[in-house]
């Protein structure tokens, strides 16, 4: 039995679980999320806990099991708190702005880069080189976050480029001039 799979996922107060079938929905105070379960896979819920469980123990079947419920706890999480990612931006004339519904980066090219802000998700650039990410789907959060850093990871000589707030970028010594013997 997996160990993650095995726990039962709480609901809390306010939040509502519907569950038909392999169907379940989370509806709480910040939106409403939709999730399918892999086949073979099994919810039910019981009172204030959902527990997730698998029909059989084969391999696929052990691997989805942990990382369902994983997802359902997500959701509840999302829909209750939400989920957000921040990214710094450094380097000499590298900003950010909103305009419109895109993100609007200036990170050393040519041209400004434009990414559109998906649906369901909110951004905001409370300074220059500062964007936050938020939203109730903690995987859309989370792809847009890395869509936006892949624009110019951080370089390890100067840590130039858009990093994660928390991210340790691993800096590497410039080329040693000294004497040759």
């Amino acid at each position: 039995m997996s160990r993650v799979g095995k726990r039962p996922v709480a609901v809390p107060e306010g939040v509502k679980a519907t569950i038909t079938g392999t169907d379940v929905t989370i509806e709480g105070p910040r939106g409403k999320l939709h999730f399918v379960l892999p086949e073979g896979i099994s919810v039910k819920e019981d009172g204030e806990k959902i527990f997730i469980s698998r029909l059989s123990d084969e391999p696929k079947q052990r691997s989805l099991h942990g990382m369902s419920r994983s997802l359902v706890s997500n959701m509840i999480e999302g829909v209750t708190t939400g989920f957000a990612k921040r990214l710094t931006i450094n380097g000499v004339g590298y900003n950010a702005k909103i305009q419109g519904e895109n993100l609007v980066l200036n990170v050393g090219f040519s041209h400004p880069v434009i990414k559109p802000i998906p649906p369901n998700i909110e951004v905001e650039c409370p300074l220059a080189t500062s964007v936050h990410i938020r939203g109730i789907d903690k995987q859309k959060v989370g792809q847009f976050a890395a869509a936006v850093r892949a624009v110019r990871p951080p370089e390890p000589y100067n840590a130039k480029g858009i990093a994660y707030e928390d991210e340790q970028i691993r800096r590497k010594a410039g080329k040693a001039f000294g004497s040759v013997e």
